[in-house]
C-alpha cells in the first residue's frame, strides 16, 4: 500500500462523511416541512485489485443516497378543509404553471385568489377529474390525461328544480258536497304550494279540492299561476277511519306535468278526513339559485361543492397516483417527485382501491424525519470524519518524511 493510497483513502472517507452530514443537515432543515421524505446515506466499500503476495491497494468508500419516500409521516389535524393528507400508499397529482405533471405528498392546499385553483405551498395545483351529473368522471387508464384543476369556484350558481312535493293535513268530514264541477275558481277547499322551475324561479301552484256526493270522496286538481288548465288531477277516497283507503293509495300519488315538460311527483297520502277544522299544508323540494361557498372532501377523494343554501354537489374526484418503487422516484424542488426508469410506470387509481391509501381532509402529513436520530447520525459522522482526517494527516506526515530522506 503506497502512501498516496493512504491519502486517497482518507480523502474518500472524508468525502463520504461530508455527504452524510449534508443529508443530515437537509433532513433537520426540513423536519417541519409538510410531506417531506427523509434522505439517507449508505456506504459500500470500493476495493481495488490486490495480489495475495504483492502490496495492498487501499480502496475507497462508495456513497449511495437512499430516499425514504415510501415511509409515511405522522398525520396532524388542522382546521382547513383543503388541507389534505394521504394515509397509506400513493401521491397527489399536481401540475405547475408550465403544465408539467408531478407527484407530491404535500397536501397543504389553499384556494388561489386569481384562479380559484387549489395550490400547495410549493405553488403546485391539485389535479382531479371533473364529475358529471351521473357521478362519474372521465379517467384515463394510468395517465394524467383528462385531469383538470380542482376548482369548485368555476361551477357558479346552482338552481335545483322541484321534483317531489307532498301535501298533508286534514279535510273536514262535515264539509258539504261541491255544487258544480271542480275548477280553479270553484272548489271546497284550496291551498297553495311553492315550487321551483329549472332556473330556480319560484312557481306557486294552487291545489283545489272539492268534496263529491260520494261518501268519503274528494277530487283534487292542481293549477299553475294564472291558468285554468290543470296540470294534475286525482280522486281521493277515505275509509271509515278518515284515512286514505287502500284502494285509493295509488291515486294519492300523482304527477304534475308543466307546460315546459317538467314533472313533480305529488304525494297526497298524508291527508286525512276527520271532523274539525280544515288544515292543509304543501311543501316541495327544489331551491332558488345559490352560490358556491366552499368545498368538502370525502375519504375516497370525492370533492363536493358547498352552496350557501346548505346543499352540496359532487364536483370532482381526486385520484391517487402510485409507482412500483416509490423510493426510486426523482425528487425535484418544491417537494415533488417524477417517475424514473427505476421507480416503475405511473399508475392512476382512486383512494381505498387496489391498495391505495385514503384521503383525509383537515389533515396534513408531517415529515418522516426523526430529529433525534439525525442528530445522532451527525455526531457519528463528525467522529468518523475526524478519524479520516487523522488518516490523511498521518499519510501526509509520512510522505513528508519520505521526501526529506533525499536531503
Amino acid at each position: 500500500m503506497s502512501l498516496i493510497s493512504v491519502l486517497r483513502t482518507g480523502v474518500s472517507g472524508m468525502n463520504a462523511q461530508s455527504s452524510r452530514i449534508s443529508t443530515v443537515a437537509e433532513n433537520i432543515q426540513n423536519a417541519s416541512t409538510t410531506g417531506y421524505k427523509r434522505t439517507g446515506t449508505e456506504f459500500a466499500s470500493l476495493i481495488l485489485d490486490s495480489s495475495s503476495t504483492g502490496d495492498y491497494n487501499s480502496g475507497a468508500v462508495e456513497t449511495v443516497i437512499r430516499r425514504s419516500v415510501s415511509a409515511g409521516g405522522p398525520i396532524s389535524f388542522t382546521t382547513s378543509k383543503t388541507d389534505l393528507a394521504i394515509q397509506g400508499n400513493g401521491f397527489f397529482v399536481v401540475r405547475d404553471s408550465s403544465g408539467a405533471t408531478s407527484l407530491t405528498r404535500s397536501g397543504n392546499f389553499v384556494e388561489d385568489g386569481p384562479t380559484g385553483n387549489l395550490v400547495n405551498s410549493g405553488g403546485f395545483t391539485l389535479m382531479g377529474y371533473a364529475v358529471g351529473e351521473n357521478g362519474e368522471g372521465t379517467p384515463a387508464l394510468n395517465s394524467t390525461a383528462n385531469m383538470v384543476p380542482v376548482n369548485v369556484s368555476t361551477l357558479g350558481m346552482r338552481a335545483t328544480p322541484s321534483s317531489k312535493a307532498s301535501i298533508g293535513g286534514n279535510l273536514p268530514s262535515e264539509a258539504a258536497a261541491l255544487t258544480g264541477a271542480l275548477s280553479a275558481a270553484n272548489y271546497t277547499k284550496k291551498t297553495s304550494m311553492v315550487t321551483y322551475d329549472n332556473l330556480g324561479n319560484k312557481v306557486t301552484v294552487d291545489v283545489v279540492l272539492g268534496k263529491t256526493a260520494t261518501v268519503g270522496e274528494w277530487k283534487a286538481e292542481v293549477y299553475p299561476p294564472g291558468s285554468t288548465t290543470a296540470i294534475g288531477t286525482t280522486t281521493l277516497t277515505f275509509d271509515a277511519k278518515g284515512k286514505i283507503a287502500p284502494a285509493s293509495a295509488a291515486a294519492a300519488k300523482t304527477d304534475l306535468t308543466f307546460a315546459d315538460g317538467r314533472k313533480i311527483a305529488l304525494d297526497m297520502s298524508g291527508i286525512t278526513q276527520l271532523g274539525g277544522i280544515y288544515d292543509l299544508t304543501g311543501t316541495a323540494d327544489g331551491k332558488a339559485p345559490s352560490a358556491v361557498t366552499g368545498s368538502d372532501f370525502a375519504l375516497n377523494g370525492s370533492v363536493y361543492a358547498l352552496y350557501e343554501d346548505g346543499s352540496r354537489m359532487l364536483a370532482f374526484k381526486v385520484p391517487i397516483a402510485s409507482v412500483a418503487s416509490p423510493d426510486n422516484l426523482e425528487p425535484r424542488a418544491g417537494n415533488i417527485y417524477v417517475p424514473t426508469g427505476s421507480s416503475g410506470d405511473l399508475q392512476i387509481g382512486f383512494a381505498g382501491l387496489s391498495g391505495l391509501g385514503s384521503i383525509k381532509s383537515s389533515a396534513l402529513e408531517q415529515s418522516n424525519v426523526d430529529v433525534s436520530s439525525e442528530l445522532t447520525a451527525m455526531i457519528e459522522s463528525q467522529s468518523v470524519y475526524t478519524a479520516n482526517s487523522k488518516v490523511f494527516m498521518t499519510g501526509n506526515e509520512l510522505l513528508e518524511t519520505l521526501m526529506n530522506l533525499k536531503r
